[in-house]
């Protein structure tokens, strides 16, 4: 874990796949079924992965190639509509996430989630695991015209929260989210629970890399301290 000293934020705004919840086999499902009936190659497991966190628009281009890019709208509604039938059901809160969202709302601090996935569906899920509660807002795919990099659902969330950016982290698993952060001039806190490596953050200046979100409250409890500075692979 890499820290630096810090205040303690008012709110904390977080993605969500690979850094609340884990999608990922609902996203591959969906994905896998888009190229299938567009009569696309399919990509294996591995290469949808590492696209988890990019908007659906991204992802047809990163997979299968910008030649397919006039294809945005029919990958999107065929994503779309099989998310409709099976994501919920396998996306996967983090075990750690229920405590760590209590203890934040214990210290007074709200959570927000900020994502490209939709906003209706990510509401659900915190509905079906009793953690409706916890998040004071959540901003999602249909709540903004640019996505991550950009940081528009950053700025959205602190409007909704009706905090600085100054007061608030942004915490997120990928490049993407570290960029978002950076243009909104929100400190980052950095997970490895997605597909990016420690060493990969290190340009954004993230003030902590942590294995997961579960070692957040444990890093706020000792961040206004001199801490020990230990690098992760």
């Amino acid at each position: 874990m890499t820290q630096r000293q810090r205040t303690r934020p008012q709110a904390i705004i977080f993605d969500f796949d690979y850094t609340l919840a884990d999608s990922s086999a609902g996203i591959i499902d969906c994905i896998q079924t888009a190229q299938t009936d567009m009569g696309l190659l399919l990509s294996t497991a591995e290469q949808i992965r590492r696209t988890i966190g990019l908007s659906v628009p991204e992802i047809l281009t990163t997979l299968s190639g910008r030649q397919h890019s006039h294809r945005v709208d029919e990958f999107r509604q065929r994503f779309q509509a099989r998310a409709d039938q099976v994501m919920a059901d396998n996306t996967t809160i983090y075990e750690g996430v229920p405590s760590m969202l209590r203890a934040l709302a214990g210290h007074g601090i709200h959570s927000a989630i900020a994502s490209t996935k939709f906003r209706y569906r990510i509401e659900q899920i915190l509905q079906r695991d009793g953690l409706a509660d916890l998040v004071h807002t959540v901003i999602g795919a249909e709540d903004v015209t640019l996505h991550k990099p950009d940081p528009a659902c950053l700025l959205k969330a602190l409007e909704k929260l009706a905090v600085n950016a100054r007061d608030a982290f942004y915490v997120g698993d990928s490049l993407p989210d570290a960029e978002a952060a950076k243009r909104a001039s929100i400190d980052f806190v950095a997970v490895l629970s997605g597909t990016t490596r420690s060493a990969e953050f290190a340009s954004f200046g993230p003030v902590a890399v942590l294995d997961d979100v579960s070692a957040l409250t444990g890093w706020m409890t000792t961040m206004n301290g001199r801490g020990s500075q230990q690098d992760h692979d």
